[in-house]
């Protein structure tokens, strides 16, 4: 998949292959201008600390070419617009109301799990404290509301079609606070069920990314079937996504990730790696079972007590089971996409990215 991809194709313009690296780009070459003009709309010092947080400013304000992410939510609704016979620009609200939401939740997730660090350089709410991380974190969720409200004031969507984007994207948010308020209370339980995970992970990660792989359908007067294939894509597509980002979470290398080294077990988090190790049963799993329980030494392990704990979760099959999960994941979200009369091009550039989802380092 080598050829350039338009950035203006339309519904009767033919889209050739792209390597996933254009797709994103692409995302954020219509997604980021708009999305720039949003955060303006803040009032300082609000303004100040998102643009720092999306990586276009350093702490004193000064612009700098900085790592504002992967851009894979964007990617996806400039392409679900596609899928729907519409050109990606009848996507961008879309994508720049997701990416919105999105990173309401990266500023408030990185306060409470007590992160200092995120791609590469300290945390807004290190930097600017936990009441501007907070507000501005409140700030952007208001925002991705009013950008899809806008686009069915100025024309780039119905204004009934606007509406039905704003559901898709607060519904999708409310799941996404259900999941971290799940998170949050599994790290204070001693034993969280595959299934308990699962349903925390679709909430926390899978909601909005199947709004994300639907919501530019959705402003591009798509039906309600098509919309819902979509969803289901990235549904599962999130769930996939969240298991690699789970395995990233303990074994990643943090020079990749930008993440702190053993984060997820630092915090003891019930991440599916832990919960399918806690169910096998076995030695190894008791023994996990056993030091998680343990109240001595929560948040102060050495790095030598955390690998023994990552040792033991491969033990006990907890890896092995979540790199086949996020297969299965990525297995069922391709399927969704039978069901949406696309072109074979679309389709080839959303089974590339889930491609990408599955095999990624960061």
């Amino acid at each position: 998949m080598e050829a350039r991809l338009s950035t203006a194709a339309g519904p009767t313009e033919p889209v050739g292959p792209a390597s996933v690296a254009e797709l994103l780009a692409r995302g954020r070459t219509l997604c980021t201008p708009p999305l720039r003009a949003a955060v303006a709309r803040l009032a300082p010092p609000m303004d100040a600390v998102a643009a720092y947080h999306f990586g276009w400013t350093d702490v004193d304000g000064k612009p700098v070419a900085g790592d504002g992410g992967k851009a894979v939510r964007p990617a996806l609704a400039l392409l679900s617009a596609q899928a729907a016979g519409a050109s990606a620009q009848a996507g961008v609200a879309g994508g720049v109301a997701v990416e919105l939401v999105h990173n309401f939740s990266l500023l408030h997730d990185d306060l409470m799990d007590g992160d200092e660090t995120r791609r590469h350089r300290a945390t807004a709410w290190t930097v600017f404290g936990p009441a501007q991380a907070i507000l501005v974190g409140d700030a952007l969720a208001t925002l991705g509301t009013e950008v899809l409200l806008d686009a069915g004031l100025n024309g780039e969507a119905t204004a009934a079609d606007a509406a039905r984007a704003v559901r898709l994207l607060t519904t999708a948010t409310r799941k996404l606070i259900d999941g971290q308020a799940q998170d949050l209370s599994f790290e204070h339980r001693d034993v969280v069920t595959v299934e308990e995970c699962l349903e925390m992970e679709g909430n926390k990660t899978g909601a909005l990314l199947a709004a994300a792989s639907a919501i530019g359908a959705v402003l591009a007067g798509a039906d309600d079937r098509t919309a819902d294939a979509l969803e289901r894509y990235g549904h599962h597509l999130g769930l996939a996504f969240q298991a690699v980002d789970d395995l990233l979470g303990i074994w990643g290398a943090t020079e990749v990730t930008g993440k702190p080294h053993w984060g997820d077990l630092r915090q003891r988090k019930k991440s599916l790696p832990v919960a399918a190790a806690l169910a096998d049963g076995g030695a190894a799993s008791r023994r996990l079972a056993e030091l998680l329980a343990d109240p001595q030494g929560r948040g102060e392990e050495t790095e030598e007590v955390l690998a023994g704990r990552a040792a033991l979760i491969e033990q006990a099959g907890g890896r092995s089971w979540t790199q086949d999960e996020a297969r299965r994941q990525h297995k069922t979200a391709l399927a969704a996409l039978d069901e949406v009369p696309m072109s074979g091009e679309v389709r080839e550039h959303f089974v590339a990215l889930a491609e990408f989802v599955v095999v990624r380092e960061r």
